[in-house]
């Protein structure tokens, strides 16, 4: 189901950042290889707004930041990973290991990130799939873990 939002252009194996604003920086510029993404600072700019609301750090090591901009001109899913874990705010207390972004333009908003949304967090919620994808020794094994998300 991700397969249209999601490819290996908007995987990264490892996130360079170590703060949340630094890392949805990094991300925004991980979807614009997606070829989707018209402004970056416009996309970074909705994702810190739409944190400022209420975290989207989930807990159990995982953040799902998200923004419905027009600086996208197509819904994109990116995810990378971070073994030290990003300070998010998780009412759990746990650090961001696991950090998915979905970005979807303003019109196309209705429902299209509460369904991308809703599949991951019923996908996340499983611990053996979260092993799975912190443990995936490369890209393309990150990307073959992401391919169980239906």
């Amino acid at each position: 189901m991700l397969s249209g939002y999601l490819t290996g252009r908007t995987v990264r194996e490892r996130l360079a950042a170590g703060d949340k604003e630094a890392a949805i920086r990094e991300m925004a510029e991980l979807l614009a290889a997606s070829g989707k993404v018209a402004d970056v600072a416009g996309l970074v700019r909705a994702a810190l707004a739409r944190e400022e609301q209420g975290t989207t750090g989930l807990g159990e090591e995982i953040a799902i930041p998200h923004a419905k901009t027009d600086a996208v001109t197509g819904p994109v899913v990116g995810f990378a990973r971070s073994p030290e874990g990003i300070e998010w705010g998780a009412l759990d207390g746990t650090k961001a290991r696991l950090v998915f972004m979905i970005a979807v333009p303003e019109e196309a908003a209705g429902d299209e990130h509460l369904r991308i949304l809703a599949l991951l967090s019923r996908k996340l919620m499983s611990a053996g799939f979260r092993e799975r994808l912190l443990g995936a020794a490369d890209e393309a094994a990150v990307l073959r873990v992401l391919g169980e998300i239906e």
